[in-house]
């Protein structure tokens, strides 16, 4: 068996879907890294099977030289798919390894778990972190807790975020808003609706204004981002709830709606300009709104050392931009200039059947060792 393909195998038999505990996958990373000579420190925020495993090596001299590298542990759901085979049993056919998670990201963790173990220990001259997060995929929690709360000593800047990009080197991503419109009516019998407001009739008018709004955010592209495929902010009426009964005035009705802000740009701007348009009333009707969480952008300098490094093994020269949010955003509030890196597609991830090329994860193990060692050894 392929070294690395087992430590796979041992990765995805975890079950870390992000509604369940993840500690037991956070424990067996922090015993690979310990018997690599690494010092581990555990993050927990505090909820019950989430923690974030940072483990380090090397001196820290606190001046940013040195390499972070970083990936979630948590994974999407399966339930509903139509699998070929146990998502959470790792299996080869025509040489791809198929099950939750080999893509996004488990690949990339085992990868690097091997690279690190061929690596001694005193060859190490400037600090290796590898930061291995919890809930990226519920909006990169594990990471923007570990940026609020982070009171220890400064990271490296460079940082190696090992998502699956096609091993195409990417600097940038949109960010991910999420925000709540709650239209508030009166009930009343539906025979007389002359004595109700109807929330869900003015909240077709608020749902009008946001359609619009994304139309004309989806015509007006910017032409500072050229890695960009569509650099416009792309917006999604995503829920509406309302109403009790068929002969009931509704007197309450919610709407999510999630936008992604371009990179460098204010992520509130889209929000504050809906509830402008939108006002704090429509129909006689009040409506309150929230933003209910902030996934950030990331937007990386380029032409850093780490991008060469990262270049030296990438298919495609040409720098690119993630359409999908990652920790980066969050990571760059710690100093960090994170660029976007790693076996498989991204067009897999999520879905049934997921996978990732067993030649190029064979081929992320010398990549990753090559990689530390020309930036820490």
């Amino acid at each position: 068996m392929v070294p690395v393909v087992e430590e796979l195998r041992r990765l995805v038999a975890f079950p870390t879907v992000s509604n369940r505990p993840l500690t037991e996958l956070a424990a067996h990373l922090a015993t690979r890294a310990e018997e690599a000579g690494f010092r581990v420190e555990r993050f927990e925020p505090g909820e019950a099977g989430k923690c974030t495993v940072i483990a380090s090596i090397g001196p820290s001299e606190g001046d940013g030289a040195g390499l972070v590298v970083s990936g979630h542990m948590d994974v999407v759901p399966t339930e509903g798919q139509p699998w070929s085979s146990d998502p959470f049993v790792v299996t080869e056919r025509d040489g791809k390894l198929f099950g939750r998670g080999t893509a996004d990201m488990k690949g990339f963790l085992a990868a690097v778990c091997l690279a690190v173990a061929r690596i001694p220990r005193d060859a190490f001259r400037r600090e290796l972190v590898l930061v291995w997060t919890h809930d990226e995929e519920v909006g990169c929690l594990g990471s923007a807790q570990l940026a609020a709360r982070w009171q220890g000593r400064p990271l490296p800047r460079a940082c190696w975020i090992g998502e699956p990009t096609g091993l195409r080197v990417l600097r940038m991503h949109p960010g991910h808003v999420g925000a709540e419109l709650e239209v508030v009516g009166q009930a009343a019998h539906s025979s007389r609706p002359d004595l109700g407001r109807n929330a869900i009739v003015a909240a077709s008018r608020v749902v009008a204004q946001a359609a619009a709004l994304g139309a004309e955010l989806a015509a007006s592209p910017v032409d500072d981002l050229p890695e960009m495929d569509h650099p416009v902010v792309a917006f999604n009426v995503a829920e509406i709830q309302g109403g009790v009964a068929l002969n009931v005035v509704p007197d309450h009705c919610r709407i999510k709606l999630g936008y992604r802000p371009l990179p460098g740009r204010d992520p509130h701007v889209p929000w504050e300009e809906l509830r402008r348009r939108v006002g704090g009333e429509v129909d006689g009707c009040p409506v309150h709104g929230r933003i209910l969480r902030v996934t950030p952008s990331m937007l990386t300098p380029a032409g850093t050392a780490l991008e060469g490094l990262l270049r030296t093994h990438a298919d495609d020269p040409r720098l690119g931009a993630a359409t999908f949010a990652t920790d980066g955003g969050n990571l760059a509030k710690m100093g960090m200039q994170p660029l976007i890196f790693g076996p498989g597609a991204i067009e897999v991830a999520h879905k049934a059947d997921e996978f990732v090329p067993a030649a190029d994860l064979v081929r992320a193990v010398d990549i990753a060792e090559d990689v530390i060692r020309r930036a820490c050894c």
